[in-house]
């Protein structure tokens, strides 16, 4: 069966320039982008686009059927900051949207998911440095407990009905091309905008709070990459640990004013403090490196510099 490509949630930070890659690598006419509304011209343009709530079963079932999807990226959800504001409207949206897909799937009218997780489904009780693939949880958010669940879902419509289901966990994401979107990492998409604008950043995290963190072009290519790897090769089938590059607000400021001198920080910590507090500083991705071949390129050095030429064009 020639291969066609669903991308739900397709007008997020991630979901837009996933849809835009895919399109270049295997043609617009064959990846479908989707969302609960419409996203910019340049992605309505880019390819065929359709509305559509990922809660939904029966329309989401009906777009599947209707567009002979083989592959489906499930990039809807309430990320971190935005969940601790609707928990229920956070949980319903993250779960029920996996259901959908998973289940689908299972009723072999798709053949391969993509579903991603996150570094908040590890908690205040998990090893923070070099935090293994497998080791105490304990997520202490709702994004966290959605996500926790939702691996042991994908891991169990594996084994139990052979759903060929790949995810990995995403460290915070950089990104110039689309706005922050409600997550704790996303003060370090935040943080150029204003370097640019004023000069000034005020950070709802303190100076030392160390996460992991990765350019999208590397997050991008970790999704493909386990999507394109044979079946065999995916050995774990929760979600895998994927790192790249970890820092603090004072080392990001600091990388700024190498380009900026004149840029300063405030830190005003508020409620995203607990939730960064909870997740770990630095990832151990070892058996993503191994099993599939997954590497990362971009460093902060590089990732500071590509984020000021870009917003400031």
């Amino acid at each position: 069966m020639k291969k066609r490509i669903l991308i739900v949630g397709a007008c997020g930070q991630i979901g837009t320039e996933l849809t835009t890659e895919l399109r270049s690598r295997f043609g617009s006419h064959k990846v479908i982008a989707s969302d609960i509304r419409e996203g910019s011209e340049e992605l309505m343009r880019s390819g065929p686009f359709e509305i559509l709530d990922a809660t939904d079963y029966y329309a989401m079932e009906d777009l599947v059927m209707r567009h002979e999807i083989t592959e489906v990226y499930l990039m809807a959800a309430m990320l971190s900051a935005t969940a601790e504001k609707f928990p229920l409207k956070a949980w319903n949206l993250n779960m029920n949207s996996l259901f959908n897909v998973l289940n689908l799937a299972k009723e072999k009218k798709i053949e391969k998911i993509f579903w991603p997780s996150s570094i908040a489904v590890f908690g205040g009780t998990t090893p923070k440095k070099d935090t293994p693939q497998r080791t105490i949880m304990e997520p202490s958010t709702a994004y966290g407990i959605s996500k926790q669940t939702g691996e042991r879902w994908c891991e169990y419509y594996h084994h139990k009905y052979g759903v060929d289901v790949r995810s990995i966990r995403y460290p915070g994401l950089i990104s110039y091309k689309t706005l922050p979107g409600g997550g704790t990492t996303d003060y370090a998409v935040d943080i150029f905008h204003k370097a640019i604008k004023h000069n000034r950043y005020v950070s709802f995290l303190s100076a030392e709070t160390t996460l992991p963190m990765m350019y999208m072009d590397d997050a991008i290519k970790a999704t493909i990459g386990i999507m394109q790897a044979p079946a065999g090769q995916i050995k774990i089938r929760s979600s895998y640990n994927l790192g790249a590059i970890s820092f603090s607000p004072k080392d990001i400021s600091e990388s700024i004013q190498e380009h900026l001198p004149e840029f300063r920080m405030e830190y005003k910590p508020d409620f995203r403090q607990a939730i960064a507090d909870s997740w770990p500083q630095s990832i151990d991705d070892s058996e993503a490196r191994d099993d599939w071949g997954w590497a990362h390129e971009y460093d902060l050095e590089a990732t500071t510099r590509i984020m000021l030429e870009n917003l400031s064009n």
